[in-house]
This record gives structure tokens, sequence and C-alpha cells, in this order.
């Protein structure tokens, strides 16, 4: 939900000419603007976090690429993608989760 506002004071005001050339000024905001906000907050305080974020996130997605033939999903509509997408993470995840704990710790944590 978008959020909008204006002030019935803008034809009167001193600075319109530097504000805005329309009749009014409208500003939209987010319902949960605040959140982002936020975001920006501390990503401005820690610079490299979304550097390191970037390089976390490309390898996973450069194993499952070739996986899924490079270059397109095998299926059509969103829904279907979405699916296909969910399988080709949920495999890498699993064969991540062997590699780390083995076959037989995975076999006795999912047995509980």
């Amino acid at each position: 939900m978008m959020n909008r506002y204006w002030s019935s004071a803008c034809p009167t005001c001193a600075i319109k000419k530097q504000c805005t050339p329309s009749d009014y000024r409208r500003v939209s905001r987010w319902e949960h603007q605040a959140v982002l906000d936020e975001m920006e907050r501390r990503l401005d305080l820690a610079p490299d976090s979304m550097r390191i974020r970037r390089q976390t996130a490309e390898h996973p997605f450069g194993t499952i690429k070739p996986w899924m033939g490079s270059a397109h999903f095998l299926t059509k509509t969103l829904d279907r993608v979405s699916t296909e997408m969910s399988l080709h993470i949920l495999a890498y995840n699993l064969k991540r989760v062997m590699r780390i704990l083995g076959n037989g710790a995975l076999m006795g944590v999912m047995r509980a």
C-alpha cells in the first residue's frame, strides 16, 4: 500500500519554484518504508556487507546454473518455473548437507 501526501500550502509557498513545477508536490511512501530506511542506514554503517553478500550468493547460483542447462528453465508459467527453481535449490542444499554431515548423520536427523 502506498501513502501519498501533499500540502495545500504549495501554491503560496515561497520556495515552490525550487521544489516542484507542478501545482503541488506529491510525496509517495510505501507503508513499510521505515524498514527500507532502517536497512539503508545499516548498510551505510557497514558498506562491505553487500560485497560479502554478493560473493556468498554467487557461488550457489554459479553451481546451480550448469545443473539447469545454463540458460533456461524446462517449464513455462511462473508457478512451474518457481517449482523447478525450488527443486534445484532443495537438491543443492541436500548435497551440501550430505557433504558437511555425511549421509548417515543426515538420515539420522531426518528420521528424528
